[in-house]
């Protein structure tokens, strides 16, 4: 018989080792850790990481008009939170306590390319995936209160250090304060309890309480994932097919019987319904994944590309390419593929579905197209480029 020790539990806490961020083979942190037990892994990003971004820029994005902000202050002494929502005015910040507040910036990895880099670090999981790279800064006793995600998330610390708590039991309370827009929990027991520093990462899968409170000037990047209810993701999709359906297709009965209870709804009826729903339930997986793809790069969109005031025409196009100009996928354009026919390839933008090379939809995936890889495109391939670049998909970027 196999002693208990035989067969630990896998680790709470390990550290990154040379060539292995995770401290782990990527394989084994997916088997082990995804979506099933948080990981504090010491050192992921180098003791050495900082912030790609600033204090004092976080705070300017944070008054841009289309900034998704929020700022929480908490007076610890009668244990009361306020939550006030962006954009800010400037004169904001100078009104601001010393100590316990926070500020909260969505999307910030939309808005700095740099911050958008640390996506690299979650390479290995599909990028349609991620949500969005939320930034915080906090001052002394910072934060938001116990809560609960429901979605997965790296908490990336990038600037002095932040003690995080969180509880693993799976019967603990998930019940929230009635009183509080933030969703706290009423009720928090930690089981484990870290201080992070630059460098370190926390990664927790849905449902896990957690509590973070700055214990000096800091801040944390946090990667967050894309995980849409079933609820959203049936409604959404059946939206999307009843767009392909004829009207004149509808409930019929040619075959009814007279009925002893005109109020009941049978077994007939049921197979009736069940048959008028057959395309939808019995829909192919490409056409399924299709239906999909068009959803998830919409998903939660908090701007939606704009066309181009003035369309550029080909010779415009062709014009600034030669120049040397570079393009690059609008930040808010979300990208997702799926395979096409005879070797071409559908790719989603934002929620726009578009048949073109495979060629060009790897190339689409790149952080930026330069103009030598543009200049050996086929036609076809430039004009589905001016294409996504007049419907705002793209852009120049220099």
């Amino acid at each position: 018989m196999r002693s208990k020790a035989s067969n630990p539990r896998p680790a709470i806490e390990v550290h990154a080792k040379p060539g292995l961020p995770l401290g782990m083979p990527v394989e084994k942190f997916l088997a082990t850790y995804w979506q099933k037990r948080p990981l504090l892994i010491r050192g992921m990003l180098g003791a050495d990481f900082a912030s790609p971004i600033t204090p004092n820029d976080l705070a300017g994005l944070a008054c841009e008009p289309y900034s998704l902000a929020r700022l929480v202050t908490h007076d610890a002494k009668r244990d009361r939170w306020a939550l006030e929502c962006g954009p800010f005015e400037e004169s904001r910040f100078a009104k601001v306590p010393k100590t316990h507040w926070t500020l909260l910036v969505q999307d910030v990895d939309k808005w700095d390319r740099d911050v958008a880099a640390l996506l690299e670090h979650v390479a290995f999981l599909p990028r349609w995936r991620v949500d969005d790279i939320m930034i915080s800064y906090a001052v002394e006793g910072g934060g938001v209160g116990a809560h609960i995600d429901q979605y997965d998330v790296f908490l990336i610390q990038g600037l002095g250090q932040r003690r995080w708590k969180i509880d693993v039991d799976p019967n603990a309370p998930k019940d929230f304060r009635p009183d509080v827009e933030l969703k706290q929990l009423q009720q928090f027991t930690p089981s484990h309890d870290w201080v992070l520093s630059p460098g370190d990462v926390l990664y927790l899968p849905p449902g896990v309480p957690h509590d973070g409170v700055a214990l000096d000037e800091c801040m944390t990047l946090s990667i967050g994932m894309r995980a849409p209810s079933e609820a959203e993701l049936l409604v959404e999709l059946s939206d999307q097919v009843a767009e392909t359906l004829d009207d004149a297709e509808r409930y019929h009965d040619p075959e009814l019987q007279a009925r002893k209870d005109v109020y009941a709804v049978d077994a007939s009826d049921i197979g009736r319904v069940r048959r008028a729903l057959s395309r939808f339930l019995q829909m192919d997986d490409d056409a399924l994944g299709r239906e999909f793809a068009r959803f998830i790069t919409r998903y939660r969109n908090a701007q939606t590309p704009a066309p181009r005031p003035r369309a550029l025409t080909a010779a415009q196009f062709d014009a600034r390419i030669g120049k040397g100009a570079a393009l690059a996928r609008h930040p808010f354009a979300r990208m997702a593929t799926r395979p096409g026919k005879r070797g071409r390839t559908w790719v989603f933008l934002a929620g726009q579905p578009f048949d073109t090379s495979a060629r060009l939809a790897k190339l689409l995936g790149h952080d930026e197209i330069v103009a030598a890889d543009v200049g050996v495109l086929a036609d076809a391939e430039r004009a589905d480029l001016l294409k996504w670049l007049n419907l705002g998909l793209i852009g120049i970027v220099s």
